[in-house]
């Protein structure tokens, strides 16, 4: 069947109904829930509750967050891509490589919590700490990162959109940002971890069953063993250069090496987004290190689930007689820009298979979306007018600006998408040159939170230092190997190692370099200075009231905070301590299992699975799947069950709230019980 008469396997009315419809669906549901929260549990939308909920989301729902916010449509497409391409290492190291900056997240995010409370945004630290230079340049790479990501979701979405549906490539980017900045400009941060939870508990819904008829029912595979013998079967058809005697399945591949230190690279430019900063500030301090390392752990399902049935079962399939193109192979268009599930899904389970496929899309796009709008929103309104423009503004003044910085980034994202599309950049180009151009401002940004004597001059010039070398390097080594420099030569994962890893690493040699010809001594407990905003009208309150008594506490390693509270504020920074020390060990000992003990002995054995290894392999792959839905799905459930009720029951009895309720969300709010 020649590929043009398989796709697009439906009309255009299917993708906008999907794209405006659930839009539309979706933007209606989180309306209506931020009226209902005003309506019976008094929650006042004020620029606290908009931007960070208060300080209070919990273990759970900072998980599905994370998930959420790793999870874009090139996690999706690329880890399917790599699987087809390299075999089971890709399909492993593609969720190492970018777990392991979600897990040294987790470090900073406590640390942010514990030395600077009442933060709106982490660039608001880098501005009273450094002044504006350091303030600005920060501020840009967090802003290219974030535009970087949602123009590469939206290309992903236009791309897979187009190839099913014939859906024009221009209307998707559009029509994909409004519902998310319709309930985005109601709902604020708050609406962004609602529809997240919802989404990313679809997307698991959606893989388990992708899974289980892959694996268990279908008639192309079924089981396990058949798998095997299908990849058997395609490694002898087309052996994988790199691979250890050619075979899909092993661990020894250059190729799947590769992937890993590519997205290690992508994965730690994440840290410079302040959107990840902002699900940290918006967590309640005692959930932050159990949401992050829950979250890093689910959201290695995601890639590695999804690679094990999508990426390896087109491997397997696309050499019978039941793949679409049989017997040519796909088209090197189709490999290039990474489409190869619509072509599985439609295999195993029909047209429902691949409205199942748009649907995961449709769910990675919108919560991703949604979260890199919201982080913009802090960033114009904190970073840029409240930072330089009006110092003075007031709560109200910083709604006004956040609900105008909403609409004109989702136009911004779609036009940039709309060029892309056109200049056919792919989504896997996209993420793989991200670290390039953004991995210089890493070592500068913890070192913030973590190295007192870091200077101004070093965060100012050491991320454009860093960027200027490694993008020369990008460059120099893809016209080096291939004598020209293109998309197709600069995709190469010779060119995106060297330039991701020379950008992850060079500040590491700058930063004490440039710091040590005029280095400072910050003393930390400036951070406490940092002002919540009152939403009465006076700007410039402290972070723990007017009237509360300022307390003087001594803490370990010769730091000293300036606190209020007395004994009870005083245990909740140890308790903060305690947390950070034990977000790095586990941080560390994940970390090292996921890139070390677990990988390198399969690697240097150069081990081909045997029938039986598989089987066992994916019974493992199973139960972490099931292990990251039901954490996912339970735990934010859980978590909130008696503030849920509550909402239910003001909603339904009419109550009228204050008697019965608490004045903010019943999701958010953390169970003293």
């Amino acid at each position: 069947m020649a590929t043009d008469s398989l796709f697009p396997i439906f009309n255009q009315s299917v993708g906008y109904g999907i794209v405006i419809g659930l839009g539309a669906l979706f933007a209606i549901l989180m309306s209506l829930t931020s009226y209902a929260l005003k309506k019976y549990m008094h929650e006042v939308q004020d620029s606290e509750m908009y931007l960070t909920a208060k300080r209070s989301v919990r273990a759970g729902l900072i998980a599905s967050s994370v998930v959420s916010s790793w999870t874009l449509s090139a996690t999706l497409l690329s880890s399917t891509n790599f699987g087809y391409l390299y075999g089971i290492a890709a399909t492993f190291w593609f969720g190492a490589g970018c777990s392991v900056p979600i897990l040294t997240f987790a470090v900073l995010a406590i640390e942010l919590k514990r030395k600077a409370p009442n933060a709106h945004t982490f660039l608001e630290l880098v501005k009273h700490r450094y002044g504006a230079p350091g303030h600005i340049v920060l501020a840009v790479y967090s802003l290219i990162y974030q535009v970087f990501i949602s123009v590469n979701l939206l290309v992903g979405g236009a791309s897979v959109f187009h190839l099913t549906t014939g859906m024009h490539q221009v209307a998707v980017c559009f029509l994909f940002p409004l519902g998310v900045c319709i309930y985005t400009f109601f709902g604020g941060i708050k609406a962004t971890f609602l529809t997240e939870w919802v989404h990313t508990v679809i997307l698991f819904v959606i893989m388990l069953t992708t899974m289980f008829v892959m694996y268990a029912t279908s008639s192309h595979v079924g089981s396990p063993g058949k798998m095997w013998e299908l990849l058997m079967a395609a490694s002898e058809i087309r052996p994988v250069e790199g691979n250890a005697e050619g075979q899909l399945l092993t661990m020894k591949s250059v190729y799947g090496g590769l992937v890993g230190l590519t997205f290690l690279g992508g994965g730690f430019s994440a840290t410079v987004d302040s959107q990840l900063f902002q699900k940290a500030i918006a967590a309640d301090p005692k959930s932050t290190v159990a949401g992050y390392l829950l979250g890093a752990l689910c959201w290695f399902t995601i890639p590695f689930c999804v690679s094990t049935t999508f990426g390896l079962g087109a491997a397997a399939l696309e050499h019978t007689p039941s793949w679409p193109t049989y017997p040519a192979p796909m088209s090197a268009e189709i490999t290039s820009n990474a489409l190869e599930m619509p072509y599985v899904a439609y295999i195993i389970l029909g047209k429902g298979g691949v409205v199942a496929v748009l649907l995961m899309l449709f769910q990675a796009i919108t919560s991703a979306l949604s979260s890199e709008t919201v982080a913009v929103t802090s960033l114009v309104t904190y970073d840029f007018y409240k930072a330089y423009i009006k110092p003075s503004a007031t709560g109200k003044e910083l709604i006004f600006v956040s609900h105008i910085a909403v609409v004109v980034y989702s136009i911004l994202v779609a036009c940039v998408a709309v060029g892309l599309c056109y200049a056919n950049f792919s989504v896997s180009f996209i993420v793989t040159a991200i670290g390039i151009i953004i991995d210089g401002a890493v070592i500068p940004s913890a070192c913030t939170l973590f190295w007192r004597k870091q200077s101004k001059y070093a965060v100012t010039l050491v991320p454009i230092l860093s960027s200027i070398a490694s993008i020369g390097t990008w460059i120099g080594v893809a016209y080096r190997r291939e004598g020209v420099v293109s998309v197709a030569t600069l995709s190469g994962f010779y060119p995106c190692v060297a330039g991701n890893m020379l950008a992850l690493t060079a500040p590491i040699v700058l930063t004490p370099l440039i710091t040590y010809l005029h280095p400072e001594n910050y003393d930390f407990t400036k951070f406490q200075e940092i002002r919540l905003v009152d939403d009465d009208g006076d700007s410039n309150v402290s972070g723990v009231g007017k009237a509360q008594k300022q307390t003087e506490i001594p803490q370990t390693g010769g730091e000293s905070l300036t606190l209020a509270g007395g004994v009870q504020v005083q245990q909740e920074r140890v308790e903060l301590l305690k947390a950070r020390n034990i977000a790095i060990g586990a941080a560390l000992l994940i970390a090292v299992s996921m890139t070390i003990l677990w990988p390198i002995p399969m690697y240097g054995t150069g081990y081909v699975f045997s029938k039986g290894f598989f089987t066992g392999w994916i019974v493992f792959t199973f139960i972490w799947a099931f292990f990251g839905a039901v954490t996912i799905t339970c735990l934010p459930l859980w978590q909130s069950r008696r503030q849920i009720l509550t909402f239910f029951a003001a909603v339904l009895g009419g109550l009228s709230g204050r008697e019965k309720s608490i004045p903010v969300s019943p999701v958010f709010v953390q169970d003293k019980s």
